[in-house]
């Protein structure tokens, strides 16, 4: 695309963010698609020469590599060829079949050219074509940004492991933690939820007109179809048939998928606006590049914005995610055309995910981690080792001890290491319990 064309783009996917969304127009644009619906349709016809049928059986299978080279070696001038045919016949797959009968004339291949489409909806080929995009899609493109973010992260997490940092909870001090810790939260929650991610099916209908492979056991009534169709999306097509179904797939794993992809950016937002917070509560600075402004009018400024960014995008995937989700496993009876326009959308969700998952990654590797401020937060809030003296004091059966540490801290203004010390001093204990609570500090009191 030329960047006049990025500039007069409608949606920022095709254009503020090409360069980095582009590699999924291979999986989900209009070329896309029909490159996709052409191979469902040539390794279905071959698949027909292997059953065989009757008047396929002496069909030249030295030709299958050149029937093959149809979609390996499609081109945007053949996407154009069969969007003309498609001008004349007001139907997107039967444009397909028509484009494919002529390269089957080309190839000299006359006989067997109606055996192409068989027995087939729209639907069969569509609800098979767009599973298979998107699993390409996901291996290709998505999966691998998802293992770099964890990967990132985990790094980070091992890198922190040993930074005792001040946690907060209602946004208040309270008792510490490890920040590397708190980054390997993430990771983890991450993890189960792409491996949910990765076992959902990629669900594909393949029946006929109305699922029951009504035109196919009529023809050839003697023709196991059921085990046909079933190696056919499963094996050839690497997919997972359903059965039965309607003339159209049922979207149940599809909607699964959105909704693991969903929670997947959902944990990513939490994480944004946690490092975003980070970032203003100055525990990491950001790394500065030559010639980038932070403000238009504040020059001290560097903003957070790649947070930001992968925010807001995640939430606009997951707006539609979350329609997806509800509507494609809706359709009026055997079938209505609601779903068609939705599915065409599939892509843009996708797009907007990967726009914040690098966006994060862009985020993640301008951290700079600001130890002074971290250690002068913990300093500044010593009242967070109310908790473990008062533990310690329960342990050793000291009467009331919550009580008594909650009289020092909420009437004392200001927690400092020495009012803690002045006060454990008062305690009628031992020395040596006394000597273990003196120990305790902000820095220290961080758990396992």
């Amino acid at each position: 695309m030329s960047e006049l064309n990025k500039l007069t783009a409608i949606s920022p996917v095709d254009g503020r963010y090409r360069n980095t969304t582009e590699k999924l127009a291979d999986y989900f644009s209009e070329a896309a698609l029909i490159k996709y619906r052409v191979l469902v349709e040539i390794e279905y016809f071959i698949a027909l020469c292997e059953l065989p049928l009757p008047q396929l059986k002496g069909f030249d299978k030295n030709l299958y590599p050149s029937l093959r080279k149809i979609y390996s070696e499609f081109t945007e001038v053949d996407a154009q060829k069969i969007k003309d045919i498609e001008k004349i016949t007001n139907h997107d797959v039967k444009a397909v079949e028509y484009f494919i009968k002529e390269k089957f004339d080309a190839l000299n291949i006359n006989e067997q050219k109606e055996f192409i489409h068989f027995g087939l909806t729209s639907q069969d080929i569509n609800n098979t074509a767009i599973p298979y995009s998107l699993k390409a899609a996901m291996n290709e493109c998505l999966f691998p940004v998802l293992d770099e973010l964890v990967n990132k992260l985990s790094a980070q997490a091992e890198e922190w492991k040993n930074i005792s940092m001040l946690a907060r909870t209602h946004g208040q001090p309270a008792s510490p933690t490890r920040l590397g810790k708190e980054i390997m939260v993430f990771v983890v929650r991450l993890q189960n939820q792409i491996s949910q991610l990765r076992s959902v099916p990629y669900g594909a209908k393949f029946g006929g007109a109305t699922g029951n492979l009504n035109a196919h056991h009529v023809a050839y009534p003697q023709t196991d179809w059921l085990t046909f169709a079933n190696t056919f999306v499963n094996k050839n097509l690497g997919l997972d048939r359903s059965y039965p179904t309607t003339q159209i797939e049922h979207y149940d794993n599809f909607a699964s998928y959105c909704d693991a992809l969903k929670r997947i950016n959902t944990i990513l937002i939490d994480l944004d606006r946690d490092i975003w917070t980070y970032v203003s509560m100055e525990y990491f600075k950001q790394k500065i590049k030559v010639g980038e402004i932070g403000s238009s009018a504040m020059p001290h400024k560097v903003n957070p914005i790649d947070f930001e960014n992968s925010e807001g995008n995640l939430g606009i995937a997951n707006a539609l995610f979350e329609h997806f989700s509800a509507k494609l496993p809706i359709s009026r009876l055997q079938r209505d055309l609601t779903d068609s326009t939705v599915l065409r959308n599939v892509g843009v969700p996708l797009a907007h995910s990967l726009i914040a998952y690098r966006s994060l990654l862009k985020g993640l590797d301008k951290l700079i981690l600001n130890k002074e401020a971290i250690e002068k937060d913990l300093e500044n809030n010593w009242a967070v080792v109310a908790e473990a003296i008062q533990t310690v004091l329960r342990r050793e059966g000291y009467p009331k001890p919550y009580e008594a540490l909650k009289e020092l801290t909420r009437t004392n203004t200001h927690i400092t290491k020495e009012s803690i010390s002045a006060f454990i001093d008062t305690l009628k204990v031992s020395e040596a319990i006394k000597s273990e609570l003196k120990k305790i500090s902000p820095g220290n009191f961080t758990g396992i």
